[in-house]
């Protein structure tokens, strides 16, 4: 059993125009993509 557990990411826009960013969750047996939307 993989035990559980929380990350915690503080993330600064401040550089980064509005639109659509794709992401990857990369844990040990999981890996997973996503999107984000930022508008400012």
């Amino acid at each position: 059993m993989i035990p559980f557990s929380n990350l915690e990411l503080d993330f600064n826009e401040a550089n980064l125009a509005s639109g659509i960013s794709i992401y990857l969750l990369n844990a040990e047996v999981f890996i997973d993509t996503k999107k984000m939307i930022l508008v400012k």
